[in-house]
């Protein structure tokens, strides 16, 4: 239940436009207006979700959460409008965007060098930056914080550790020979099919402790959940989530019961895995590689190793971190926020050269304790939350200069209080999903039927991501083989009639704040396909011989028809049996079926841009004697399935990155209970993915992306639908919005530039 929460959570912060916008995280200084007036002295509020209070930089979690942190914070590096580093960032350096010159200032140089099979980023910071209690922000923080997010007690969301950092290994397993140590994918497989009894003791733990960690959440947020699961204490709700058995001793002590569904489920960590709504095997084969790592070390003759070689604090502003081979998103995870030492750790346990880094390895106490009260370099210092209002008094000491507003909330707004609380004056600036029924309401609210006038300011910015439906290669194919053309034709009839309406759809659900994409990769990225390049192609509008589906001449109707010919012409390629007397088709060969369901969030209200997709596709499939049926379920169910690879059809959105590595969510290591849902698995595809995120010609990789898209087009396991557009509306009557931070972009939020606002 709690990982499920947590999925509805990273999807609020996917549709958030104040979450991961570029922000305070890249610490980036344009050129907004400066008109030498001061604020008035009104504090700025802001509508927001509801906050979970993880507002650390190390354990944030919702996209709301993390604004949180990033107006306190400052990050290492700095990136601009389009999301490139600023590699000279201390005295600044401009790029355009727009048609317009920016100059962009931030905490650190940047230099990469590669050599010898290593990249090592020298980052020189500037020596005049100061937390907001007035401290000193020097390398020895730096150290720190890498320090953090690299020990194994570490668990929030930053994936410092999936660097190959020089050293790095070494230092986890405490032994100077740990990096000549390989264990392979096969070694962990056999250990786990036949488990020592140190292995099993792994497995127990992890099972142990997610249970133990699941009945503390349960006792914590039962009652918000009476009405919706009938449930009236802690030990119902926990039995709900995880309980197998028929019935239980109601003369159980709660820590009986609990150790009772820890005994039940035993080893079985995928049976686990499905009630948790997550596979567990990532897990479990972190675990046993760890200790065949140790058992092989325990033969060799390596030291103690208590740092990481490849982090080197050269001076107190400088320091240099040294990877084995090339990332291209390397450099984003290594320029992370840079928290204070001095808060966050123990001064006591500080020595760089007697490699003491601020706190006991292993141990993380002291950083978790602040995880509701955060504290930075960043433009405002957090004072509290109270009532549901998060309260920022401004950092006079902020190195872009001191903020001119003095004080922020971040006031919990619902949705449909948020266009007519900043009409009324409750709130000044907020993000509201933009329908076409709300770009209406702002018209009217500004008398003139725009989205900015007299009352109201809009900002649309594309959303950095996008919206598809998806189709599982493992239960949608022929036979036994995902990747065989049978399959791949089956998955193409359902993607052909699917496409085909996806323009009256997102349409009429969006109207002009979204537009249909062709290629698998949001449009904010630089390595989305042109409609001006040569071979970009509308999806999905080939028939199974090649030809052009469609022509310009054709009515929608029309066009409708021609996506079920063509889609029948694939059902045929894919094996089915077809009577042309009736026109229907009657029985499906070997491993295929004649029903397949799609799966849609929306908790039966129909309330989703692809709802209009799936049930005009189910209708017009019904014609030829093939059922899609559309399953509308709460959105708790529709990510359990994703989870668990249970979904056959489903339609979500990806929330993007900076960089567009596709690694997790298309590789074949993380299909079968990973990030990759669609179940494809294709050599030819993991060697361009991997290929691409090597290289650092950007040429390059923008052209294997491209291949890449092809060959997941091919597979049909995805159809691009949209990308929208996110809405930011401020008032017009209470903000100067000649000094709102200009030209916002995914990679550039509005809190990027927020010390140059000014209140009326």
């Amino acid at each position: 239940m709690k990982k499920i929460i947590a999925l509805i959570l990273a999807v609020m912060m996917c549709a958030s436009v104040f979450a991961a916008c570029g922000g305070n995280d890249t610490q980036s200084g344009g050129n907004a207006s400066q008109t030498g007036k001061e604020s008035s002295g009104a504090p700025l509020v802001v509508g927001y979700q509801q906050f979970n209070q993880k507002f650390s930089p190390f354990f944030a979690e919702s996209g709301y959460d993390q604004d949180v942190a990033s107006m306190t914070q400052v990050g290492l590096l700095t990136t601009d409008r389009a999301g490139a580093i600023i590699y000279k960032a201390i005295e600044g350096e401009t790029t355009t965007y727009n048609g317009t010159d920016y100059n962009y200032k931030g905490l650190a140089d940047l230099e990469i060098n590669q050599a010898d099979g290593k990249t090592t980023y020298d980052i020189k910071m500037r020596d005049d930056v100061k937390f907001s209690d007035g401290v000193q922000l020097t390398a020895d923080d730096v150290i720190f914080t890498y320090y953090v997010l690299l020990d194994e007690a570490y668990t929030g969301n930053s994936t410092l550790n999936s660097l190959d950092i020089v050293g790095y290994k070494n230092y986890k397993y405490n032994n100077t020979k740990a990096e000549d140590v390989e264990v392979s994918a096969d070694e962990i497989a056999a250990a786990i099919a036949d488990p020592s009894d140190e292995v099993k003791e792994a497995i127990t733990k992890i099972n142990s402790d997610l249970l133990t960690s699941e009945w503390d959440w349960c006792d914590a947020n039962w009652e918000s959940y009476k009405e919706d699961y009938g449930v009236n204490s802690t030990r119902e709700f926990f039995i709900m989530c995880y309980g197998t058995a028929d019935s239980y001793d109601d003369g159980l002590s709660d820590e009986d019961l609990l150790k009772a569904v820890i005994e039940e489920y035993g080893l079985d960590y995928a049976k686990l895995g499905e009630a948790y709504g997550a596979d567990l095997s990532g897990d479990v084969e972190a675990a046993v590689e760890k200790i065949l790592t140790n058992s092989k070390l325990a033969e060799m003759d390596g030291e103690e190793c208590p740092y990481i070689s490849g982090i080197e604090k050269v001076n107190q502003f400088e320091v240099k971190v040294t990877t084995y081979g090339y990332g291209a998103s390397n450099v984003y995870q290594i320029g992370n926020t840079v928290a204070p030492m001095h808060y966050y750790g123990d001064e006591s346990k500080y020595d760089y050269d007697a490699h003491k880094f601020g706190f006991d390895k292993g141990d993380l106490s002291t950083v978790e304790a602040k995880t509701t009260t955060p504290m930075g370099a960043g433009p405002y210092k957090f004072i509290k939350y109270e009532n549901k209002i998060v309260y920022f008094e401004a950092n006079e000491d902020y190195f872009l200069g001191a903020p001119k507003i003095k004080e922020v909330q971040f006031k919990e707004t619902a949705d449909a209080d948020r266009i007519p609380g900043v009409q009324t004056g409750t709130i000044d600036l907020t993000d509201p999903s933009l329908s076409l029924d709300n770009a209406g309401q702002i018209g009217e609210i500004n008398g003139n039927g725009e989205l900015t006038g007299p009352v109201i300011t809009t900002s649309l910015v594309d959303n950095l991501g996008y919206g598809y439906i998806g189709i599982n290669a493992d239960k949608v194919k022929v036979g036994k083989e995902a990747n065989s053309d049978a399959s791949k034709n089956l998955r193409k009839a359902i993607a052909t009639v699917l496409a085909a309406y996806r323009d009256v759809a997102i349409d009429s659900y969006y109207g002009e704040t979204a537009e249909l994409i062709n290629y698998p990769i949001s449009n904010t990225s630089w390595a989305a396909p042109s409609k001006s390049d040569p071979d970009y192609q509308l999806c999905y509008s080939k028939d199974v011989d090649g030809n052009e589906i469609y022509t310009s001449e054709m009515t929608d109707e029309e066009k409708y028809q021609a996506a079920l010919q063509a889609a029948i012409g694939y059902l045929k390629a894919a094996g089915y049996t077809y009577d042309d007397a009736s026109g229907k088709f009657t029985a499906a060969p070997e491993g295929a079926s004649l029903t397949y369901t799609a799966t849609i969030g929306s908790g039966g209200s129909g309330d989703h841009p692809n709802f209009l997709v799936l049930t005009e596709a189910s209708k017009l499939f019904e014609k030829v004697g093939f059922t899609f049926k559309v399953d509308d379920v709460e959105w708790s169910t529709l990510s359990n399935l994703v989870n668990t690879g249970d979904q056959e059809v489903w339609t979500m959105a990806w929330g993007s990155t900076i960089d567009p590595d596709m690694y997790q969510v298309y590789h074949s290591s993380n299909a079968g209970g990973g990030s990759n849902y669609y179940s494809i698995k294709d050599n030819e595809l993991d060697q361009l993915i991997v290929a691409a995120r090597t290289s650092d010609d950007q040429t390059y990789r923008k052209a294997v992306y491209k291949q890449c898209f092809d060959i997941i087009l091919d597979w049909a396991v995805e159809i691009p639908v949209y990308q929208r557009k996110n809405c930011i509306i401020f008032s017009s009557e209470r903000i100067d919005t000649d000094t709102i931070t200009p030209d916002i972009t995914p990679y550039y939020g509005w809190m990027a530039e927020i010390q140059n606002m000014i209140m009326k």
